[in-house]
């Protein structure tokens, strides 16, 4: 029989399985959990708590890595007496779950980056508070930046405002035209961020049918029916975690459906640096309705935070300010700083040519290990893949590929609207040269296949 061990799990802001793991060891270490104890089966625990299967699959894995528990195949997990204990700190799963780039184009550059700030003649303005939509240098390199990484030439930087990283940026977008109660609409799987923007102001997210170009026009008017949603937060290229990008003529047909409904569009723009050929970003093409973010985490490095906000009206821009006076009071000065300087100087143009090669080879990397499971890449650059498949496969899939050694995205992550887009994203940037990629591709592959046995043992 398994234990009916149902925790209290901590509040705080460390992740829930981090948590979970905590609430575990405190209650081993009270006796509430004795020795040879078996732990509930994950999906059961899951389902008690209302959190996603990933979640403790993922506590399940790192109970084990400290020795809290002992995992059996078929039998399940057990608590383990207290001298088995180990302290945290092992070395974690191959990271496939976040989207970020190889950090070497970058790394090798970053101490000449700096010694040439030492030189600038506007070096300690930047110590001083900026003003709220960021220092002028700053704001001119993010039309620069605009025009190199997302085809938006002709960016008017006096419309521009600097933030720290494109979440901030989608923070305040979405919270100049949409209030607690509010419906906004997405895709229906999108960005973890915004899902967790909606949950902390208090919009109501409403996920809508995709296709092969990501939102589906008639399902996007339908939604706007039968909400009367006036906000639209969309990735139309690389959508993340898909990777699919609207051709010209969909984001035609998008613009035509928002202006038809006063819909106000707020488009996240991060991954267009690895589509230098992708159609205009819809900030060119509805410029009077439409927010455009983008930073530059994706590729000169997320620890810079700075990312850039285009508003799309002069009111809107001044709401804009009006929002980072009361949360940030100023921009951050020095990692727009670095960014500006690569940009002003032309490292950032050569930083981003060798990350896209380096997307390159590790997407072909991701094509020979696991083949036709990924759905088409959109890009011979993206850096993530979609694996589509159904719900509870993806979450069987997440947690194989955990156990054995190699973290993917899990599928409550980006899942806004059950039922109509599933499947499990594995990031190739994250981790630190290609060797290592291989072997957690491997690992996934490995899961796959198991997943695929089962299904066959099933119908048979």
């Amino acid at each position: 029989m398994s234990s009916p061990w149902t925790p209290v799990v901590p509040e705080g802001s460390a992740p829930l399985y981090e948590r979970l793991v905590a609430a575990l060891r405190a209650d081993i270490a009270s006796g509430a959990l004795a020795a040879g104890t078996r732990l509930p089966p994950q999906r059961d625990l899951a389902y008690r708590l209302g959190v996603g299967l990933g979640t403790v699959t993922r506590a399940y894995v790192e109970a084990e890595k400290a020795g809290l528990v002992s995992a059996h195949v078929g039998r399940g997990s057990f608590v383990n007496a207290p001298a088995e204990h180990r302290p945290y700190g092992r070395e974690g799963p191959i990271n496939l779950a976040q989207n970020i780039a190889p950090a070497g184009p970058a790394a090798t550059r970053i101490a000449e980056a700096l010694a040439r700030l030492r030189r600038r003649p506007d070096l300690l303005e930047h110590l001083a508070y900026a003003p709220a939509a960021g220092h002028e240098a700053q704001r001119r390199a993010g039309a620069k930046w605009l025009a190199m990484t997302g085809g938006f030439a002709g960016a008017d930087w006096r419309r521009i405002v600097c933030c720290g990283g494109a979440q901030q940026g989608l923070a305040f977008a979405t919270a100049a035209v949409a209030r607690a109660g509010d419906t906004v609409l997405c895709e229906a799987s999108t960005y973890g961020g915004v899902k967790a923007l909606a949950a902390h102001a208090g919009w109501r997210l409403k996920g809508v049918a995709m296709d092969a170009e990501g939102l589906d026009p008639d399902a996007l008017e339908a939604a706007i029916r039968a909400t009367g949603a006036r906000v639209l937060s969309t990735i139309p290229t690389l959508q993340n975690p898909t990777g699919r990008i609207m051709s010209l003529a969909r984001r035609q047909a998008i613009v035509v459906i928002a202006r038809r409904h006063d819909l106000t569009i707020v488009e996240d723009d991060v991954y267009g640096v690895y589509v230098p050929n992708a159609p205009p970003p819809l900030a060119l093409l509805a410029p009077e309705r439409t927010f455009h973010v983008t930073s530059v985490s994706k590729t000169l490095g997320p620890g810079l935070r700075a990312g850039f906000l285009v508003a799309p009206t002069a009111e809107a821009f001044e709401r804009v300010l009006s929002a980072v006076g009361a949360t940030t009071y100023a921009p951050s000065g020095f990692g727009g700083l670095v960014a500006t300087q690569w940009i002003e100087d032309g490292a950032a143009e050569t930083i981003v040519a060798e990350v896209r090669a380096e997307a390159a080879a590790r997407l072909a990397i991701a094509r020979e290990v696991l083949g036709e499971a990924i759905e088409t890449p959109r890009s011979d650059t993206a850096p993530h893949v979609w694996l589509p498949m159904g719900e509870l496969a993806a979450e069987r899939l997440s947690g194989r590929a955990l156990r054995g050694g190699a973290e993917v995205t899990p599928p409550d992550a980006p899942g806004v609207e059950p039922g109509l887009e599933s499947g499990v994203r594995v990031c190739l940037g994250a981790v630190a040269d290609q060797q290592t990629l291989r072997r957690g591709l491997e690992i996934v592959a490995a899961a796959l296949s198991s997943e695929v046995g089962e299904r066959s043992r099933a119908v048979i």
